[in-house]
């Protein structure tokens, strides 16, 4: 055990950290000149298209220093803010973390809530200053900025670059000598952490895990604590760059266990594995439950493709058990499901996926939170949809969920930004100045705010220079009212919405002007109303398509001319009571990107 070493990657996202870990790779010679791609543990298309790690990996390493070998296994972890809960689980299997800084961008927001995490968890922080090669990069600035941070020497920081390899030796060295091995005992019962579970469409799920205590081997019967079933270890072993299977794992080894389960729902990231006859006496802490933070409902195009669809989805959930799904059916748009994500990127990844993998076109209604219901009798109810809401008569309050914002950026944007978060109802909770010109102000915010457009109209005023972090903190009391839209004196569904109170009208106003112009002209005139309860608040009207019907009266009695009207008037009513309105496509598309 002296002589295993693992560790795990900390970094906001595009600050190398895919590409210092090719590096490592390349040093310890685990990766072959011939099988050597840039970011090679970024296995789907998308990550290497975007840029971003979305699953986490892990990759065991051979490393020799001074005559000893070393084993050395890197978890790597998502740098993004919806994946939080699976990098504390990788953090919570390592002894130490690199801490990598973009030498041209400094310290960002992410970079700061993960390094909080692996403070917590009493991580051996290695701080590597990445991208020296760069002719913008800002090394005593930076140096300046990591020192504040994590009260470290300047000579502690390791000068590195993904790109050059410069530093790469250096890395490995600090990770043999400063890392701790790690604690436990070989001939306890067997208590084992899962941090992450990959699907195999031959072999089932692969469970990845790192053994606190005891020793696993082929053929034992295994049982996860959290969900109680119980399996046969059909294989186990050490992740390479392929699966490397072994006969057994002990205390400190990361590996993985393959026994033939096939739904992901059944393997939980932070979930205990232990042994039958020799159970351990606890589980391991930390473990919950993965909750969605954004619901959102997605349909099929095409009405005849829900089935497709219902397939697609499930396999999907397949690689990616934070998916939550269940069936609804919508008037304006039949069949489809509400789905559950972790948050904006997720839910923007998972329409990419269905879209490049299964080849599904889907229609996203307008994303929203989970708010809390309660009703005069007490009771509490979870609302995922507008429609869901109760009647107005018999709600006593509503909750809805709060988080804490954290945004670093230049200190010239600092007026719009908070002008910004202001107008999202944000309160102002610090400001701090990390450097002369680099500032973090936090916020307190409704997450409803930062759903819809929060995030690119952030990245606009600051000219992509702000980065952003937020974790939730509860829910609070707010004035919120349903918002229906209404053609032709029928609730569109599709397009209602939970809003706040004081926004409601000029919501209301900007949706039913973009539908007058998206609505075809019918032969009969159509209001678009927008109403809360019963008080309509907006309307706009589609006119009729009308024909000159008093064409062939010439000259006469005015009164030939009005029979002719009034006749035509009637004619209009009676259509106007058995019509119904097509809602186009486009509309529903429009509506989301309002503003």
């Amino acid at each position: 055990m002296n002589n295993i070493r693992n560790f795990c990657i900390i970094a906001h996202i595009d600050h190398g950290k895919s590409t210092v870990a090719d590096r490592l790779l390349m040093a310890t010679k685990t990766l072959s000149e011939r099988d050597f791609k840039d970011q090679v543990l970024d296995s789907m298309d998308l990550e290497r298209e975007r840029g971003i790690t979305i699953k986490s990996h892990a990759i065991q390493m051979q490393y020799e220093l001074k005559g000893t070998n070393y084993i050395l296994n890197l978890i790597d972890t998502p740098g993004h803010v919806d994946f939080s809960y699976e990098v504390s689980r990788s953090i919570a299997a390592c002894e130490g973390a690199l801490l990598i800084v973009d030498a041209t961008q400094g310290i960002q927001a992410q970079t700061i809530s993960n390094l909080y995490l692996a403070i917590d968890h009493n991580l051996e922080i290695i701080p590597v200053m990445n991208k020296m090669d760069m002719a913008s990069a800002m090394p005593d600035e930076v140096k300046d900025q990591i020192v504040d941070l994590i009260g470290c020497d300047r000579d502690d920081i390791i000068e590195a670059s993904g790109k050059t390899g410069l530093g790469v030796d250096i890395i490995l060295q600090q990770i043999v000598e400063k890392i701790p091995p790690p604690k436990g005992d070989p001939d306890a019962p067997l208590q084992a952490l899962i941090f992450d579970s990959v699907f195999n469409s031959f072999r089932g799920i692969f469970a990845y895990f790192k053994i606190i205590n005891g020793t696993i081997h082929t053929g034992d019967h295994v049982k996860f604590v959290a969900t109680g079933k119980e399996y046969d270890a059909d294989e186990i072993g050490v992740l390479k760059l392929k699966t490397e299977p072994k006969n057994k794992l002990s205390a400190g080894d990361v590996g993985y266990i393959i026994s033939g389960i096939k739904t992901s729902r059944e393997v939980k990231v932070g979930d205990t594995i232990t042994q039958v006859h020799k159970p351990c006496d606890r589980a391991i802490e930390g473990f919950e439950d993965v909750k969605p933070m954004v619901f959102a409902g997605i349909y099929p195009v095409d009405a005849d493709e829900y089935e497709e669809l219902r397939s697609s989805m499930e396999k999907l959930q397949l690689n990616d058990a934070s998916l939550v799904f269940e069936p609804e059916s919508s008037v304006a748009l039949g069949f489809g499901f509400r789905c559950g994500f972790l948050g904006l990127l997720h839910m923007e990844i998972i329409q990419e996926r269905l879209d490049r993998e299964f080849d599904m076109d889907v229609i996203t209604t307008v994303p929203n939170v989970s708010f809390k219901v309660y009703t005069t009798k007490g009771d509490e109810i979870d609302v995922h949809n507008p429609s869901g809401l109760p009647a107005p008569t018999i709600i006593d309050r509503i909750e809805e969920p709060y988080i804490n914002a954290q945004v670093i950026s230049k200190s010239e944007f600092i007026g719009s930004i908070m002008k910004l978060c202001i107008d999202k109802r944000g309160t102002l909770k610090n400001q701090i100045y990390l450097t002369s010109d680099r500032v973090e102000v936090t916020f307190e915010m409704p997450l409803s705010e930062i759903v819809f457009d929060f995030y690119d109209k952030l990245k606009s005023i600051s000219k992509g220079y702000a980065s952003f972090d937020y974790h939730q903190t509860g829910y609070k009391v707010a004035n919120l009212v349903r918002l229906d839209i209404l053609l032709n004196g029928e609730i569109v569904d599709a397009l209602s919405a939970l809003i706040h109170r004081d926004h409601a009208y000029s919501f209301g106003r900007r949706i039913c002007e973009k539908l007058k112009e998206l609505i075809p002209r019918q032969q009969f005139d159509i209001a678009i109303q927008a109403a809360i309860g019963a008080k309509i608040i907006a309307r706009e009207t589609v006119k009729a398509v009308r024909k000159d019907v008093t064409a062939k009266c010439y000259g006469g009695d005015i009164t030939r001319k009005r029979k002719l009207l009034e006749k035509q008037k009637k004619g209009k009513k009676r259509m106007r009571q058995v019509g119904n309105v097509e809602v186009p496509q486009t509309a529903f598309l429009a509506v989301l990107k309002l503003d």
